[in-house]
């Protein structure tokens, strides 16, 4: 297989979907690739860019810092997913219209937030796709503070490393390790043309069965 470049890994992902990501996922790592089942889009939308990371904890005082949540806004290459991770983070928004739109004027492709999102009918009109666990009105400001960029998290239950590829729609988010990512999308396609030859079995046998056993997809 020739090797790809991050454009041709990218679009390849386009092509597929969330589901047949995670099963890729699953049998190429042995392990559970998507986040927990709360993370769900703002808006019907998809998503697939490689990850920009920041961690925020509680604030016990105010910050006087870098502000590296602010910092990769700024930075972040296009084509980016942030996935920005509040300790605690149900009751606040880690993304509002502001940081939204900063971030669609600069090409980045979307945010994951493990925690809440608020200004929900500004961010869904500008078309920005958020990801997100909770919807809350409360600002990040005094409540939470950034404490490192670009560091591995863990975002609803899942390891992210900087530069791994996010990829998202209805069904979910799932996170593809970099140094997996070409053989994780090509088994993904193959997975989606083996379920259109499964359907038209269906169609024609009228059981699930009988394209299950003959596509040894039990």
């Amino acid at each position: 297989m020739p090797e790809l470049n991050e454009t041709d890994i990218v679009a390849t992902l386009q092509r597929t979907t969330v589901a047949s990501v995670s099963d890729a996922i699953d049998d190429v790592i042995g392990q559970r690739g998507f986040m927990r089942t709360d993370m769900r889009p703002l808006f019907k939308s998809k998503i697939v860019g490689r990850a920009a990371t920041v961690q925020l904890k509680p604030a016990v005082r105010p910050g006087d810092g870098i502000n590296y949540g602010l910092k990769l806004l700024d930075e972040a290459a296009p084509g980016s997913v942030l996935v920005y991770v509040l300790d605690d983070g149900f009751e606040v928004a880690g993304i509002g219209e502001l940081m939204a739109t900063t971030a669609q004027v600069r090409g980045i492709v979307g945010a994951v937030i493990d925690g809440g999102a608020r200004d929900v009918d500004e961010i869904t009109r500008m078309g920005f796709p958020v990801f997100c666990r909770s919807i809350s009105p409360a600002s990040i400001i005094g409540r939470h503070v950034s404490v490192a960029a670009q560091v591995p998290v863990m975002c609803a239950g899942i390891l992210v490393r900087p530069g791994d590829y996010i990829m998202g729609d209805m069904d979910g988010v799932v996170v593809i390790p970099f140094e997996k990512a070409q053989k994780i999308a090509a088994l993904a396609l193959e997975f989606d043309a083996t379920e259109i030859k499964m359907r038209e079995m269906i169609r024609e046998t009228k059981s699930i069965r009988k394209a299950m056993e003959a596509y040894g997809r039990y």
